[in-house]
């Protein structure tokens, strides 16, 4: 019994003891200056990051209860709070800012039982506008790589962190290697928002800003085509959702039907990228929502950056090491080809367009899908699946871009653009200064050919309709778009007309300067009655054009190709009938003037027309240019200058038959293309009317005899037209019953590809 009393006695004393120990440091940890501790804390976090670290401010050390969490007997355990203000993280030496992050303040609690087990299990932490500024130099380094020590050993410590809070803060940067500034405002939301209801919210605000890109009428246009889209798109969506292989969460469009992962975090953006101006907004999910590689994080962004303007609404898996995206985007600008400022990718010139589809991708990969998009380009309708593959170390030299295209309806029109025959004022709306000199027909403004070797591509495109106007339409386009290191092929270019095709291969090396083209045409049976459908007179004609234009040429632009351009170029119309009204709707500006100094507006059968030309360095002369018609066989000669847009031509017309009283005499066809001029010769008129004035002074009679007319023989085939040898040096040019040219026998001249049939 002493023996307990003296035992109890102990234990009370060292119970006393500890309880006094225990107060004591309470005490001095209460009433302790921590502020002396901020050159030793600075100093180990300065030596663990590789940065400078100071604590500018109060650092205080508080106790508080546990959460409500905690239960029992760990109510009474306190939990220490600690609180910083004015935090610098500064930057390395070479960084034009001497800070990388600065933060007001910092306050945190730290659960105390779990640090016997090695955990810090802090439940919340609170930020006070926190700021952060990113720079990258021209070589390369940039300030948020941190020199972090290598632990041979996995630390024993694990750190749970459960919520973090803060107010407004900022991240600015500065990137010297992408000539790029920006600063972005970020804050909290205050409550959760459902991507699903993100995804309504930003549809409606894309549509609103596709309708002041193309117009209300072609908005409306893109809607229906979206809302078509859409059932497919959902349709997919269900079979990814029911299949067990795949991840609900991680579809934009699953997303949107379930509640998903919910934004936390509002996003402004203001800046300038390569001389752009950016501005932007958008939202993120949860900070914390980060630490799961597993769960896809939300992300959310509406970006204008030029005339340019990108919106997406979708997730991110693994957004530290930026692996799967799967997004919807919206695409609204006033030419495709400013997108190079932005992606890198090279896309031509195309009237404002607007375009709606799902992006996915692998980002580690650097492969994209922009998958079942629906667009307007001008007032002509886009559809189908672009991929995106980057370039890789011991790969692929560019990056690739590859696909299917097609337009249901296209406007012709719309395709100006692309060659640089649109208007000024088209050109004007895009932001381009046209260079195109007021005479000038042939577009002069030059391929940016400089932007060719930056990616490859191979993009196969259907125009299904095409509509040129309603007196003239063009039925459907089909090309094949290769680019590889600089070199643009179109193998082929073709356009089904009239019944008929207009086929043609385009070669165009811009990886050396000036551009070397090589381009062969082939027209084959288009229906003179297709061709001008309004036209009643046609309506009888039986006859085709068909033709064949091989030709080589060099330069910058199509009118520097015009002005260089050496081969061969034939065709041959067949069974028709020509007026001045019908060069008008063809819009054949000399040949209208020429039939209205020959015919009036009366309307002339055609026999057979044939034309071979022959290129040399930009100026075209005919081997055979010639017309029969039931009342005069028409000889061409003379050149057409493609440098000079100018025309220098001799049009010889033959009466057939004995005609009383004819004054035709040798028709001129000079100027330019845009402003010809035609007349009469009019020394065979002189000589004509003094033989007259002669003749007359010896019998009235006689003096008739200058004006009449003797046949010049029956109607010619286009077999006899196409056999003429006007020169020695004339190899004759062999026609099918139907007006199909065959090749010519020598071998190409100028270095041109032999023309097939």
């Amino acid at each position: 019994m002493k023996l307990t009393r003296l035992f109890l006695k102990g234990a009370g004393i060292i119970l006393a003891l500890f309880i006094a120990i225990v107060a004591a440091a309470t005490v001095y940890f209460v009433n302790f200056d921590w502020n002396r501790a901020r050159p030793l804390i600075g100093e180990k976090v300065s030596a663990a990051i590789g940065r400078p670290f100071a604590i500018e401010g109060d650092l205080t050390l508080g106790w508080r209860r546990p959460l409500a969490e905690e239960t029992g007997w760990r109510t009474w355990i306190p939990w220490p709070r600690l609180t910083a203000t004015r935090i610098t993280v500064g930057n390395p030496a070479w960084a034009k800012d001497p800070h990388f992050a600065t933060l007001e303040r910092i306050d945190f609690e730290v659960a105390v039982l779990p640090l016997l087990a090695h955990d810090i299990v802090i439940p919340a932490i609170h930020l006070a506008n926190p700021a952060v500024d990113l720079e990258r130099m021209r070589d390369g380094r940039n300030n948020w790589t941190f020199a972090l020590p290598e632990s041979k050993e996995p630390s024993e410590w694990k750190l749970k962190l459960d919520r973090i809070a803060f107010d407004k803060g900022t991240v600015s940067l500065r990137d010297e290697q992408n000539d790029a500034r920006a600063k972005v405002s970020i804050d909290t939301l205050g409550q959760p928002i459902p991507i699903g209801e993100v995804m309504k919210q930003q549809e409606e605000a894309s549509m609103q800003a596709s309708a002041k890109v193309v117009g209300k009428g072609a908005a409306n246009k893109l809607a229906k085509q979206v809302d078509a889209a859409s059932g497919a798109a959902a349709a997919s969506a269900a079979a990814a959702v029911s299949s067990p292989a795949s991840s609900p969460a991680s579809s934009p469009a699953a997303a949107g039907a379930k509640s998903g992962p919910a934004y936390a975090i509002g996003w402004s953006v203001e800046g300038k990228y390569r001389r752009t101006a950016i501005s932007g907004r958008g939202k993120l999910g949860g900070v914390l929502a980060l630490q799961d590689a597993t769960q896809p994080f939300p992300v959310q962004a509406d970006v204008k950056i030029g005339d340019t303007r990108i919106a997406v609404v979708g997730t991110l898996t693994d957004p530290a090491h930026l692996a799967a995206l799967d997004v919807r985007l919206w695409l609204q600008g006033v030419s495709m080809d400013h997108l190079y400022a932005v992606t890198g990718v090279t896309l031509p010139e195309t009237p404002p367009y607007a375009t709606a589809g799902r992006l996915v991708g692998q980002m580690r990969q650097q492969v994209f899908r922009y998958e079942r998009f629906t667009g307007r380009v001008g007032q002509s309708d886009l559809n189908g699946t672009l991929v995106y593959e980057g370039a890789r170390a011991g790969g692929r030299a560019r990056p690739r871009l590859s696909g299917d295209l097609v337009s249901n309806l296209l406007q012709f029109s719309d395709l100006a653009p692309i060659v640089g025959a649109d208007s000024k004022a088209s050109q004007a709306k895009r932001g381009e200064v046209s260079k195109q000199p007021p005479e000038r027909v042939l577009p002069v403004d030059e391929f940016k050919t400089d932007r060719w070797r930056s990616i490859d591509a191979d993009v196969k495109f259907t125009g299904r309709r095409i509509v040129k106007d309603k007196d003239l339409p063009i039925s459907d386009l089909y090309t094949h778009v290769v680019m590889n290191d600089g070199v643009l092929s179109l193998e082929p270019l073709k356009f089904g007309v009239a019944g008929g095709t207009f086929a043609s291969t385009i070669h165009l090396d811009g990886s050396r300067q000036p551009l070397k083209g090589r381009f062969t045409v082939s027209a084959r049976h288009l229906k003179l009655k297709q061709l001008f459908p309004d036209v009643k007179t046609m309506q009888s004609a039986l006859g085709e054009v068909n033709g064949d234009a091989s030709l080589a040429a060099t330069g910058n632009s199509p009118a520097a190709l015009a002005a260089t351009s050496s081969g061969e170029v034939k065709a041959v119309v067949t069974d028709g009938t020509l007026s001045r009204f019908l060069m008008e709707a063809a819009g054949l500006n000399v040949a209208n003037v020429v039939i209205e100094k020959m015919y009036g507006n009366r309307d002339v059968k055609i026999n057979c027309g044939a034309a071979d030309l022959i290129a040399t360095n930009g100026t075209l002369t005919p081997k055979v240019f010639a017309l029969d018609t039931d009342d005069a066989f028409i000889d061409v000669g003379g050149t057409v200058d493609l440098r000079s847009e100018r025309l220098d031509l001799k049009v010889r017309p033959h009466t057939k038959g004995v005609r009383l009283f004819s004054l035709r005499s040798p028709l001129y066809v000079k100027g330019t293309f845009k402003f010809p001029d035609a007349g009469v010769e009019v020394m065979p008129m002189v000589l004509r009317g003094g033989a007259a004035v002669a003749l007359g002074l010896i019998n009235p009679f006689a003096a008739l005899i200058p004006f009449m007319q003797p046949s010049s023989g029956q109607s010619m085939s286009c077999d006899e037209l196409l056999n003429r040898k006007p020169k020695a040096a004339v190899q004759p040019v062999k026609a099918s019953a139907s007006g199909a040219i065959a090749a010519p026998a020598p071998a190409p001249l100028q270095g041109a590809e032999r023309m097939q049939p």
